[in-house]
């Protein structure tokens, strides 16, 4: 009788703890939390954090300079597959999250992090490799920008805060 009761304890607890461990992995399948917002971190257990370098991530725009309310085309290139993002335009000065997005392609949504639609994540875990998006720079000056990505390949795999080649704001006092 003793046996039985230990056997119903150890499979409730295993189940308990499967349970809770694939609400946790399945939270991440459909986008970034708000706890990366700050510094663009995953935050899966065990994950590996690989150098900024040594990616295959490049974040791309077609404009070297933008004015105030401009919309900014940004395209992220890959030359292999990958699960997961998390897309942010920074200012220079301060690191702050800028601007809004107002384009994002399928498979994707928008995130509050600090202003309604500042950051954009993705909304499946379906293979991903060249994404295209519109930024909308404040109406006001906010200085020089760049964008950042972070990208998940596997659950255990992850580079954070790939950046892009800045964009300077003209028409500055």
């Amino acid at each position: 009788m003793e046996d039985a009761r230990r056997a119903h304890i150890t499979i409730f607890g295993w189940a308990f703890t499967t349970l809770c461990l694939v609400s946790y992995v399945a939270a991440f399948s459909h986008g970034a939390s708000l706890s990366a917002c700050t510094d663009m971190m995953p935050g899966h257990l065990r994950a590996a954090l690989h150098s900024p370098r040594n990616n295959y991530v490049t974040i791309h725009t077609n404009v070297s300079f933008y004015l105030p309310g401009d919309k900014v085309p940004v395209t992220v290139r890959s030359t292999r597959d990958f699960m997961g993002f998390l897309l942010q335009a920074r200012k220079v000065s301060n690191d702050e999250i800028a601007g809004t997005f107002v384009f994002i392609p399928p498979d994707s949504k928008l995130l509050t992090c600090f202003e309604d639609s500042d950051t954009v994540t993705h909304s499946d875990k379906s293979l991903k490799r060249n994404l295209s998006f519109v930024w909308k720079a404040p109406d006001q000056p906010i200085g020089d920008i760049k964008f950042f990505i972070s990208v998940v390949q596997s659950y255990f795999v992850y580079w954070a805060k790939i950046e892009s080649a800045m964009v300077a704001q003209r028409g500055r006092n």
